[in-house]
């Protein structure tokens, strides 16, 4: 916590791109330092790539994570000015917004989810809330207030008992609810799916979630694609608005299918925003 509130005075002071300098750095000591997220960041790579990764891929690997996590600074502090974020917003997104009806995303350990808060920076009335486990939840809470301690912190912990009614507060109050659907914890569900190839376990819980609340589940990344670059992209994964018990089950896996085919298409146009730093097939 007291690199990351040094690294926020530093940008801070010195402005965004005086500050990447910095990163190279960084960057440059997880590529020396950290063997495990080297490894897999080689494995990742040479699967995206088709070709054995290089030290020059795992390089720009490490930074492209150090500069999301950068950007996080001035996006927590409403500096959107900085950047250039292109909005590819399906019109059936837009119309769930405009008539307040709140729309639930899955995104991933890919690129940025805190450049989604660009979608509502025209709306200031438009929440953003994030659901996740409550030691992450914590951990977040801690990193937002290291670096804006003004910043809103809209996290919904999971595991709780009151957490789905939480969920679906926000929601009725036409708020956008976001999840991470690329890691799993505990004695979770899970489902085999191929994934750049090669099988992996996918959690079901966040699409278990859309059918018991009956609500439409949308893809959601916001991937870096150059210095202050993002582009953000949603696809409709699945309605589960008038989805019978009996049919649950296989819409849950066609949707979950549905969710890792974008990953892959999604990695494949911008490799180097893949943040899963372990190996992930096993």
């Amino acid at each position: 916590m007291t690199m990351l509130r040094l690294i926020t005075w530093i940008s801070t002071a010195l402005g965004l791109r005086p500050a990447r300098v910095i990163l190279h750095l960084i960057a440059g000591y997880f590529l020396l330092f950290a063997p495990t997220a080297r490894r897999s960041s080689r494995t990742y790579l040479t699967r995206v790539l088709g070709q054995p990764a290089r030290i020059r891929h795992i390089y720009r690997h490490f930074f492209t994570f150090a500069a999301t996590i950068h950007d996080r600074i001035y996006l927590l502090n409403n500096r959107f000015d900085l950047f250039d974020i292109d909005v590819h917003q399906p019109a059936v997104i837009d119309a769930a917004i405009a008539a307040g009806q709140g729309v639930l995303l899955l995104g991933a350990h890919l690129g940025s989810f805190e450049v989604l808060r660009a979608v509502g920076r025209q709306r200031p009335a438009l929440c953003v809330v994030m659901v996740m486990y409550e030691q992450n939840a914590k951990r977040i809470n801690a990193m937002l207030s290291a670096i804006n301690p003004a910043a809103e912190q809209n996290i919904i912990p999971l595991g709780r008992m009151d957490s789905m009614i939480r969920v679906q507060e926000q929601l009725r109050n036409g708020a956008l609810v976001g999840l991470l659907g690329d890691r799993s914890f505990g004695l979770e569900k899970v489902q085999s799916i191929a994934f750049l190839g090669e099988p992996a376990l996918w959690p079901s819980g966040p699409f278990r979630m859309a059918a018991i609340l009956r609500r439409p589940i949308f893809f959601m990344v916001g991937l870096h694609t150059g210095p202050g670059k993002y582009e953000i992209f949603f696809d409709e994964l699945a309605d589960f608005t008038n989805v019978e018990r009996a049919d649950r089950e296989a819409a849950l896996h066609k949707a979950m299918d549905k969710y890792v085919n974008l990953l892959d298409k999604y990695c494949h146009f911008s490799p180097y925003n893949w943040f899963n730093f372990f190996d992930f097939w096993r």
